[in-house]
């Protein structure tokens, strides 16, 4: 039994069991993925460092992190399969989003409506920076939930925090190796030295807010955990990310 009163149980055994809250939590993360890449990618903000001065960021910064976190608890409460799931719902939201950006800001403007270069500005998509979201974000939270759900079987299900932010460390970090160099490197303005200061930034910041958020983990964790009524173990998971099935 967990700690609560879960019922502990291998992720083999969960095959075809229905959830109360799965798809709410997939829905939570499919849609915070998407916002965080129309809404956040778009802008960059500054604020003020004491001591350092102006220092600017991309506002995604502010909301990407926490598709990392739900992704923590998909694969805490659900297990590696059902994660994975939901990370390729993602990763084709994603793949839709950029196609649909695509077609509709191509499409030509009535002759009465003066806004297109403003809508482009807003949802044009460079295919070099979409070709590098869609494998950072794909890649980097399969080895979050990789390594969340393998730490989790190593600490028996003990030291949350350490598994949450552990797999954030690695996920994030694989996310912005590859993001960056693929988005920025040799393109105008970015020398080899700048791409590897925001991807070492932007890795940090992602981090913190990781770090921030683990309070908010705990209780989620928890009160999933207490509703589902399971605590789910991938001792016999197959780990292969090329399949959806649970």
């Amino acid at each position: 039994m967990g700690e609560r009163g879960e019922r502990a149980i291998d992720a083999a055994a969960m095959r075809g069991q229905a959830f109360r809250y799965y798809d709410f939590v997939m829905a939570a993360f499919v849609a915070i993925l998407l916002l965080s890449n129309v809404i956040g990618a778009g802008k960059v903000a500054q604020i003020v460092l004491p001591g350092i001065g102006p220092w600017p960021f991309g506002a995604g910064i502010l909301f990407f992190p926490v598709s990392y976190v739900i992704g923590d608890v998909l694969t805490e409460v659900y297990g590696y399969a059902r994660a994975r799931r939901v990370i390729w719902a993602g990763t084709a939201a994603v793949v839709f989003m950029a196609f649909m950006s695509w077609v509709v800001v191509a499409l030509p403007p009535a002759p009465s409506w003066g806004n297109q270069a403003a809508y482009a500005t807003i949802f044009g998509q460079v295919p070099r920076i979409v070709l590098a979201s869609v494998c950072a974000f794909w890649a980097g939270e399969f080895v979050n939930s990789y390594v969340m759900a393998r730490m989790k079987v190593r600490t028996a299900g003990r030291h949350l925090w350490m598994r949450t932010i552990g797999s954030t460390v690695l996920g994030e970090g694989v996310d912005s190796l590859i993001f960056y160099p693929l988005a920025f490197l040799g393109a105008a303005g970015f020398t080899p030295a700048l791409v590897v200061k925001v991807m070492l930034t932007q890795w940090t910041l992602k981090v913190a807010w990781e770090v921030i958020l683990t309070p908010v983990t705990y209780v989620v964790v928890a009160a999933l955990k207490r509703a589902e009524g399971v605590d789910v173990f991938d001792r016999a998971t197959d780990f292969t990310p090329f399949r959806t099935g649970v």
